[in-house]
């Protein structure tokens, strides 16, 4: 290129394609030459949402009037739907007026709370391992990012003592998500309590990511729970994985209404809200009772003892206390690392696995197994690995 060549902004050099954008890809073309690939990578959902859910969408739509733009803040019947379920799962109490602010899915969430909270050169703590958007998001905001680690020896909890060595006055925001993505950790009430104090003692904010809480777990958690958590936090929850809901892009965040304030600011200038009779399913769903959830995770209970089934013939070693839409597991050691038995799988046993390594360099001696496929191709998986190991 010549000296006057366009160049994409500094922010864009600093990230890269999300691997799963790149990996599906080469997976498309592997199916396009007859692999057949059984893909237990991604954590979408692959059942439906509740027929209710479904007919209410269906019914909505064919009204003529629904059909226009809508709040910024969403249908009033949606934050009483969100602010009503949180009572009902997890005791907490929100206004839905001031306290809540519906989402195009929590990933959304992710960009507008770095953006209205951190200038450019400001501090971000990130989990390592951890979900890759936050530090691809933290790197779009121009953040200066911190990374935590997270691991096996320490339960992948946060260790505090590392945590107060670090230069806590630079730093602004923390990400945190229990049950922990990709690991499986679930919440305790003694680590979020915790958490709150540390953020309230640093004035720091605390973004808790949890998507995952009603996924075979049978105590949902909300960091909301600890008395004066809103004061610092924010919570961002999703009906993606807890109800079938993944491509309908239906989440929401929790705070005190001065955060909610600042993030609606940035929001109300990126979008223009949210179609009506999606949102009008969505009130359907949140007021689901148990049956649904018991069916959610029976369905997943049965593919979870398959997958601990493929864990165990890649001679990998797992938490059974994992809960989550996948499992985790530390590879042999004589493999080279996570890439490469990935690759391995996918060349040799046509299975799509996730290597570690892409959520953080505490990753990399670990695979993760989506459960969003169905039992028989799940049991698939597996023979084709049985196959590979035999030959």
């Amino acid at each position: 290129m010549g000296k006057n060549a366009i160049v994409p902004a500094d922010r864009v050099q600093e990230i890269q394609e999300y691997y799963f954008s790149k990996k599906l890809k080469e997976v498309a073309m592997l199916n396009a030459q007859g692999a057949d690939i059984i893909s237990l990578g991604i954590g979408g959902p692959d059942r439906p949402p509740h027929p209710d859910v479904i007919s209410t969408l269906a019914d909505e739509a064919a009204k003529p009037g629904n059909h226009s733009y809508q709040p910024y803040v969403g249908l009033p019947e949606l934050r009483r739907a969100m602010a009503a379920w949180y009572s009902r799962w997890y005791g907490v109490d929100l206004d839905p007026a001031t306290e809540i602010q519906p989402l195009i899915g929590s990933k959304e969430g992710i960009l507008h709370v770095s953006l209205a909270f951190l200038n450019p050169g400001d501090g971000v703590l990130v989990p390592n391992p951890g979900y890759p958007t936050y530090s691809s998001v933290s790197k779009l905001a121009q953040a200066k990012i911190f990374t935590y680690d997270l691991t096996e020896e320490n339960s992948w909890m946060p260790d505090f003592d590392a945590l107060e060595k670090l230069p806590l006055d630079e730093i602004k925001l923390m990400w945190i998500n229990y049950p922990h993505m990709p690991t499986g950790t679930p919440a305790n009430m003694e680590l979020f309590e915790r958490i709150v104090e540390f953020g309230k003692r640093h004035n720091i904010v605390i973004a808790h990511d949890n998507p995952y809480s009603f996924i075979l777990n049978d105590k949902p958690m909300s960091l909301l729970q600890v008395e004066g958590a809103k004061d610092i936090a924010i919570e961002m929850n999703s009906m993606s994985k807890s109800h079938n809901m993944a491509g309908w892009r239906m989440g929401m965040l929790a705070s005190n209404p001065t955060f909610i304030n600042w993030i609606l600011k940035v929001k109300s200038n990126i979008d223009s809200g949210q179609f009506k009779p999606v949102m009008l399913a969505a009130v359907k769903g949140y007021e689901l009772g148990k049956e649904w959830y018991d069916d959610v995770n029976a369905t997943y209970a049965s593919r979870r003892k398959v997958a601990e089934k493929i864990m165990e013939a890649l001679g990998c070693r797992f938490d059974s206390n994992q809960r989550g839409l996948f499992l985790w597991g530390r590879i042999p050691d004589g493999e080279a690392s996570s890439e490469s038995l990935a690759d391995k799988v996918l060349y040799d046993a046509r299975v799509f696995i996730t290597p570690g390594f892409i959520f953080g360099s505490n990753g990399d001696r670990y695979i993760r197994v989506s459960l969003c496929a169905t039992e028989e191709n799940m049991l698939r998986a597996l023979d084709r690995i049985n196959e590979m190991n035999n030959k």
